[in-house]
């Protein structure tokens, strides 16, 4: 009809324009605010989410509020909802004249935020065979806490600050507590257990980041350490953003079912006949994730061809390992593979039914996953019979990269298109200034916490010296934003052998670095010397990591002030002749050696050349000293990568590494 009217009055020789009506803004709120949430007690929460502009909207809450809202100019809302004393369940209404949301099973107690980088982010099930976390089978089985609530914050990143995100609240059952951080689990049961109250946990931490990537582009810029690499974000993301815009999109699976159904183009790429010629080539055993020198996440198709003479058997294919999942297909048929999380380091051993073999030559295609960090193929390729033949498989395949992950989703290319002219997005990754901050805390602010855990500062190691002013600044940060003086308790990093040349033999620098945010209010430190593990960098021992933050909470934030939250923390050295007296805050009911007696201390004269120290305890002091060093100056404890407790206090927390040569 209205194609009609154009039509008509063009013969009527009027110039008539026909506007199609603005799009109107459906009512939204933020995804925080869903089913089974849990906001913070006896404060003015804040909500917020879009409508129409200048529409008007009332939130009523079944505890006995009711308040109003309108939609600026931009279609943006926000209100501040009283909350009761923890309780619950309750129901809260968001309602516009046409339109309603109703969020149901929500609890009032306390919230926190839970960030940082690999050892916040391993869940409670670990990241086997490698990394794995105490006992934990058992705990998952006994993770039925349904008043515990986890919101986990989708990986992304940002060169501007996005304000939405795309998750849910869970309640921890055995089915689903598995999936949770198990540093943020263990806190968040320990404070259930004493205050009886619900808790919930906003989780946002991805594996690998500095903390530099937490941390918001107008803070950052105040210590001018990454101003020129800020800089230039903003064009290159819209070089990005022209080259996305028409690949297609998958949502990344959150269950292994939905794994086990994601297909690249799998009919295809497996087939024998297909024609891979165009494909470029990539050696085996080897990197997979990587493309134009640059590392990348996502899907790839690898093929290789092998001959086999004999098909009157079976065969089996090894390899060592594939990082992360994988599909294999002989000559177009599926034969094995591993989905989920967590089969990175397992060995593939796949029987390869002679049935599916040809006399000749037979294709192998394999559909690799890689879902973050390094992906590869490792160890060993290769296909036996069963009479001790042997087909080496290693050597030069076919490859092409069918997906890319990014930001929480496949951006898909398919077998065709041409991505020579891909711009470099690694440019932009999770260890880019402001990135992580713009994408997985700024979605969160300004939602009402009780404060944050925080477990980070293995990618800091080898930049002690800016640590020191980088996580006070990020702390000051984030208290900023969210217009409070949060609580805020962290971890140090535990003793680890580190194998890099720029990190080696200087987390202990790292360690005594974060000491230095003590200097600000409201802050707590745990310390892990006596609970690390050596052979890696996630030690299983979170739920003392859980209890040890839970008990600053509890004692600062909850009115237990009899608590001792704190090992040791260094005061001042005193040089009186030839030893030095070492003085400690936080020894709660006195200093206590080892078992093992007291060791990892060192002195130093004048000329910092360190040699190993005689310590014992006198009045609650350290008294140290070397029969080599006349005149000390310095002394030093725990002072390498692999250090361990001797010093403790008497409730069992122990020290934390220190030098006295920073003056802290």
């Amino acid at each position: 009809m209205k194609f009609l009217f154009f039509l008509i009055a063009m013969a009527l020789g009027q110039l008539v324009f026909s506007a199609v009506p603005p799009v109107k803004k459906r009512l939204t709120v933020s995804s925080l605010f869903s089913d089974h949430m849990v906001i913070q007690q006896k404060q003015k929460a804040a909500l917020w989410g879009q409508a129409a502009p200048g529409q008007k909207l009332t939130i009523t809450a079944n505890w006995g509020q009711r308040i109003s809202s309108v939609a600026d100019a931009g279609g943006n809302w926000k209100a501040k909802l009283s909350t009761p004393a923890a309780g619950g369940p309750y129901i809260i209404a968001i309602k516009t004249a046409d339109t309603s949301i109703m969020i149901k099973d929500v609890l009032i107690g306390e919230v926190w935020l839970a960030s940082g980088q690999s050892n916040m982010d391993i869940p409670v099930r670990g990241w086997p065979p490698g990394d794995t976390i105490l006992n934990s089978k058992q705990e998952i089985e006994n993770a039925n806490y349904p008043e515990i609530r986890f919101f986990k914050v989708p990986f992304g990143i940002s060169v501007t600050p996005l304000n939405s995100i795309n998750a849910k609240w869970v309640t921890t059952l055995p089915q689903t507590a598995g999936d949770f951080s198990a540093t943020a689990y263990f806190y968040a049961r320990r404070l259930r257990q004493k205050l009886h109250v619900p808790i919930g946990i906003i989780q946002s931490s991805i594996g690998g980041t500095p903390a530099e990537a937490w941390t918001s582009k107008a803070s950052l810029e105040k210590l001018n350490d990454f101003n020129s690499v800020i800089s230039g974000f903003e064009t290159f993301q819209a070089s990005i953003d022209d080259w996305f815009k028409n690949v297609p999109q998958l949502k990344v699976p959150e269950t292994d079912e939905q794994w086990r159904n994601i297909s690249f183009d799998d009919q295809a790429a497996a087939n024998f006949e297909f024609d891979d010629s165009h494909w470029s080539s990539i050696k085996l055993p080897g990197r997979i994730d990587v493309l134009n020198s640059h590392e990348i996440d996502g899907a790839v198709w690898v093929r290789g061809v092998f001959v086999v003479r004999d098909t009157s058997a079976n065969y089996t294919l090894k390899i060592g390992f594939i990082d992360d999942m994988d599909a294999i297909h002989i000559n177009g048929k599926y034969v094995g593979g591993f989905v989920g999380r967590g089969y990175a380091s397992t060995p593939r051993n796949i029987i390869i039914p002679k049935e599916l073999l040809k006399q000749g030559n037979n294709v192998i295609a394999i559909r690799i996953i890689d879902i973050g960090g390094q992906g590869l193929v490792g160890g060993d390729i290769a296909i036996s019979d069963n009479k001790g033949g042997t087909i080496n498989l290693a050597g030069d395949w076919k490859f092409r990269l069918v997906a890319e992950l990014l930001n929480g989703r496949f951006y898909s290319y398919g077998l065709q298109k041409d991505i020579s002219r891909r711009p470099d997005v690694n440019k932009l990754n999770s260890n880019s200034p402001t990135t992580l901050f713009n994408a997985m805390i700024n979605p969160l602010i300004p939602y009402t916490i009780k404060g944050v855990i925080w477990y980070q500062g293995e990618s800091n190691v080898g930049r002690a010296e800016q640590y020191k002013k980088l996580f006070p600044l990020m702390i000051e940060d984030w208290r900023t934003q969210w217009g409070k003086q949060l609580p805020f308790y962290y971890v140090q990093i535990a003793p680890f052998l580190y194998p890099a040349a720029d990190q080696k033999e200087q987390s202990q620098k790292l360690r005594d670095a974060q000491r230095y945010a003590l200097k600000l209010p409201k802050t707590g430190m745990v310390t892990t010397l006596d609970i690390g593990y050596l052979k890696t960098a996630h030690p299983p021992y979170k739920q003392e990591v859980g209890k040890r933050l839970a008990t600053f909470a509890l004692k600062n934030e909850y009115g237990e002030k009899m608590l001792v939250a704190s090992g040791p923390l260094y005061k001042k050295t005193i040089m009186k002749g030839n030893k030095l007296i070492v003085e400690f805050e936080s020894i709660g009911g006195g200093l206590l050696a080892s078992n093992q007696g007291l060791f990892n201390f060192e002195i130093a004269g004048a000329d910092k050349a360190y040699v190993k120290a005689e310590a014992k305890i006198v009045n609650n002091k350290v008294v140290v000293s070397s029969p080599s060093i006349a005149v000390p100056v310095y002394v030093r404890y725990a002072w390498s990568d692999g250090s361990s407790a001797s010093l403790f206090n008497k409730e069992g927390l122990p020290a934390a590494t220190f030098t006295s040569e920073g003056g802290m």
